[in-house]
């Protein structure tokens, strides 16, 4: 496997439905209105929105040929104030809900954290998941959003070479 496609190997993993976990797109019944790889120019306003971002690659050798490439994943989260009643802490509620999805859905299947296979494991080495919270205070009166993001870590299939 190339280190050039594990972004696009995460969001494969992050807009799959029907596995049993979380369905993380509307399209599939989930909270996100959008989930792609990289942080566009221009990213859409008013919508639901997770940029999925790689911040760095670590590599590790094992002998003379063989290296394991670990990545640290940072998803970009954008919640728009979209309840319509006025009530900031209604959307609030709902991004915390939302963002709980992606957790679960971060951590994998029983037995299974390779996300289908796609690495050899997510978010268990280190084995932790961070969530930041922007506060709300500085992303409310310009925006009228609420903005998180998430990091944690992708141990990848070993390159011999």
């Amino acid at each position: 496997m190339s280190t050039a496609d594990a972004v696009d190997r995460e969001v494969a993993w992050l807009t799959s439905s029907g596995d049993g976990l979380p369905a993380l797109l509307t399209s599939a019944g989930g909270p996100w209105g959008n989930i792609q790889a990289y942080q566009p120019r221009t990213p859409g306003r008013r919508s639901t929105n997770i940029f999925v971002l790689r911040r760095q690659i670590h590599e590790k050798r094992f002998a003379n040929v063989r290296r394991m490439p670990t990545y640290e994943f940072a998803l970009k989260l954008i919640w728009p104030l979209t309840s319509g009643q006025g009530i900031a802490e209604a959307d609030q509620r709902a991004f915390d809900a939302a963002v709980d999805k992606i957790l679960t859905r971060i951590g994998g299947l029983t037995g299974d954290k390779s996300h289908g296979g796609r690495f050899r494991s997510v978010a268990e080495n280190p084995e932790y998941v961070t969530v930041r919270f922007t506060d709300p205070e500085q992303t409310m009166p310009p925006e009228a959003e609420f903005r998180a993001e998430i990091t944690y870590f992708a141990d990848d299939i070993e390159i011999t070479g």
